[in-house]
């Protein structure tokens, strides 16, 4: 479970073990589902011309598929001799990592470019992608973070080893046997399964979709104010963790006042707003309605539209936090905001409320309700009452290009920090306090928040016309009529749900013949894209010590001590010997062959 720092949609996925992208972010998207798509640059042919543009795609898409899936599935990293793979933590070969920029991810883009060529080679590919995320669904209907095509014997001893060591990666520290809602993983990886059904009509994608289906609408909570969300994994599991360790042997400077822990037991049956979880299910089960002609589905999604406006709190803090409780727990009622993982502390969270707010904005072009609308001044009030200071900014790198910080405290209305002590999962916990300085740098203490767009977009919705209101719901998919195709593209940008409308366009960005030419060198003889891995592991060396660490090496760092199997950044460790800064290693990555691939499926689709 991965924290944003910019607005999310689906997640910064593979922020750390992504390469940068060749040539920078796709250009000419538009801000927004209604507007017109612009036509395409005039173009001369490029030096590679469309079919080499197509045949370069083709060798690179076989390579992956042929050369550096396992059976069709994928994680995230590979040093170019597949010796050693990474998904948000280094994994075993026999893996396949769901969470994007993982397997769905790749799926997605194969199609896409099925979609904009023909060829079938794209679609062979996306097929076997696809029948891999069947064979890794897990029977109650829904999907891990990952899979080990060697089986579940090997997936626990990672869980036992790797898994467990990793310092600031709780979710993968105890193996659960269940499925998750978190990082996007269920829902893109349901969504890759609904198109390829839609294509094709194979039986093992009928059969898989319904599976999700079906767990989808079980998993959503029955009954008070929690009626319509989702947890954060389904179904429960009696043996997950409730709280964390907390060392009797703590550093000497270390504040004597300070919070500690997980404030409200076992997070994972929370309603869970992190990672917009209730707005992806929400995406998906729109998708079947429109494309299947599933108008049960509308129900469903209803509630859950309700149970994010429900659990807006009430002012002058209108907000909302990562979890809210779906039931009364010691004394406190269902509903309220909840602490999840030792570094989520009980608060409302900034990046969290701008993104309910923007779901509140789909909610009333869905329905033309204008009541999704009557809170959101209250919500952006509340996000103007807590700015980070200049003083606090100032003082602390990591929050400099920061607007909010991402917890503030019930009722005070104070910023709270999270830091840690110690060097690994033994000797070391999390902590929170005000203090601004020394935050952690996995998980970010500021977010921006864009209020003066909030407040536009707020305006402009209320301005609409009644016609205009009427119009937008005749085109909802929550509208009674026939179903209609799913949105061409799914890997060019993220879609929005106003991009699930009747006719919605879906413009493409301008890709010029120079960009995509030099794709095409760049992928040269090889068949695929290299370039730096970002983030590199210390390999698994048995339980992690618990002798105590008094130092502050570790506090603001993406690792602890060698014990730590978290990824980061090879150029930035922490100064603490044996660590020294070097040089990524390069490699393949998905982000890498899915960003480029977008951009030459933009290039293709616009010939």
């Amino acid at each position: 479970m991965t924290q944003p720092k910019t607005p999310m949609t689906r997640r910064n996925f593979g922020r750390l073990a992504a390469a940068p992208v060749l040539l920078g972010a796709l250009s000419g998207l538009p801000a927004g589902p209604a507007q017109a798509a612009e036509a395409p640059a005039t173009r001369t042919r490029p030096a590679a011309g469309t079919q080499g543009v197509r045949r370069a795609m083709r060798r690179a898409a076989v390579f992956m598929d042929e050369h550096v899936s396992y059976r069709g599935g994928y994680v995230w990293s590979y040093l170019p001799d597949l010796s050693t793979t990474w998904g948000e933590m280094e994994a075993r070969r026999t893996m396949c990592w769901v969470q994007p920029p993982g397997t769905p991810t790749v799926g997605h883009s194969l199609l896409d470019a099925y979609h904009a060529t023909g060829d079938e080679a794209f679609y062979r590919a996306a097929e076997r992608t696809g029948l891999a995320l069947v064979r890794a669904q897990l029977p109650i209907g829904g999907w891990n973070y990952i899979h080990d095509f060697a089986g579940e014997s090997s997936l626990r001893e990672w869980y036992a080893t790797i898994g467990a060591n990793g310092w600031r990666l709780e979710e993968f520290q105890h193996y659960y046997g269940n499925a998750t809602f978190d990082d996007a993983g269920t829902s893109t990886a349901a969504q890759l399964i609904l198109r390829l059904y839609v294509e094709r009509g194979h039986p093992a994608f009928k059969a898989s979709l319904n599976r999700v289906i079906d767990f989808m609408l079980r998993a959503q909570l029955r009954g008070g104010p929690a009626d319509g969300g989702w947890p954060q994994r389904f179904p429960a599991f009696s043996g997950s963790v409730g709280e964390t360790p907390w060392p009797d042997d703590r550093p000497s400077w270390l504040p004597a006042d300070v919070g500690h822990g997980m404030e409200d037991g076992d997070y994972t049956r929370h309603v869970t707003f992190n990672d917009d979880v209730l707005g992806e299910n929400i995406k998906f089960l729109l998708m079947c309605a429109s494309a299947l002609g599933r108008r049960d589905l509308t129900r469903p999604v209803l509630r859950a539209m309700a149970c994010l406006h429900r659990l807006q709190q009430p002012g002058p803090q209108a907000g909302w936090g990562l979890q809210h409780l779906a039931h009364a727990v010691n004394g406190r009622p269902a509903g309220a905001p909840a602490g999840a993982r030792s570094y989520e502390p009980r608060a409302l969270t900034t990046h969290t409320t701008q993104t309910n707010i923007r779901q509140l904005f789909h909610y009333f072009r869905l329905t033309g309700d204008h009541a999704y609308l009557r809170r959101v001044p209250e919500a952006i009030a509340w996000l103007e009452s807590c700015p980070l200071s200049s003083e606090q900014k100032q003082e602390n790198p990591l929050l400099r290009n920061s607007t909010h910080p991402t917890f503030v405290e019930l009722g005070s209305n104070r910023a709270r920090f999270v830091h840690r002590f110690g060097s690994n999962i033994r000797n070391g916990a999390y902590y929170y306090d005000h203090d601004h300085r020394n935050t952690l740098s996995h998980y970010s203490g500021g977010r921006s928040v864009d209020i003066a767009g909030l407040r536009s977009t707020y305006d402009e919705l209320m301005a609409m016309s009644r016609a205009e209101v009427a119009e937008l719901r005749a085109r909802s998919p929550l509208a009674p009529g026939r179903p209609y195709a799913l949105p061409r593209y799914f890997g060019i940008r993220d879609l929005e749900l106003t991009d699930l409308f009747r006719e919605a366009p879906l413009p493409l960005p301008d890709v010029t013949d120079a960009q995509a030419d030099a794709l095409v060198v760049g992928l040269g003889a090889k068949d695929h894209w290299l370039g730096p891995i970002g983030t590199t592991t210390n390999p698994y060396r048995g339980p992690a010590p618990a002798t105590p660490y008094d130092g502050t090496a570790f506090m603001s760092k993406h690792v602890g001590d060698t014990y730590d199997t978290s990824p980061y950044n090879p150029s930035d460790p922490p100064a603490e010997p044996p660590y020294e800064p070097r040089e990524s290693a390069e490699g393949i990555t998905t982000s890498t062959y899915t960003g480029n691939m977008a951009k030459l499926i933009a290039y293709v689709a616009a010939s």
